[in-house]
């Protein structure tokens, strides 16, 4: 069970890199996929690692696949640019992992679709 102080460091990352994301990355990289967002931050007790869950969605594979490639090759600029912004001691290192829930999701309408259609 996270700690009190575990979770509401989580939120913060992910308001944090979510504008880093938005803003700094975005002008540097101005072929990222236009709806990024960050679904869960998940910190290490000690602060050393983070896990943070991206969902990114485009109607160009290609373009989405080369968003989520661009924001794990900048990892050190995002990393960089939070101990800048946030006031801790240790920013952790951050591993970002796709989130496929909003793909999951879309799935599943289409099949319930494709059943309500067949009715």
């Amino acid at each position: 069970m996270k700690s009190v102080r575990g979770e509401r460091l989580a939120s913060e990352f992910r308001k944090e890199i979510y504008a880093v994301i938005s803003g700094k990355l975005k002008s540097r990289f101005p072929g990222l996929s236009a709806i990024i967002s960050v679904t869960a931050a998940d910190v290490a007790p000690d602060l050393k690692s983070a896990k943070i869950y991206l969902s990114i969605y485009d109607a160009d594979k290609e373009r989405a696949e080369y968003t989520y490639k661009t924001i794990c090759e900048n990892a050190g600029y995002i990393r960089s640019d939070l101990s800048k912004s946030m006031h801790i001691r240790t920013v952790p290192e951050l591993r970002f992992i796709k989130d496929g829930s909003m793909e999951y999701g879309e799935k599943i309408d289409k099949i319930l679709t494709d059943i309500h259609g067949n009715e």
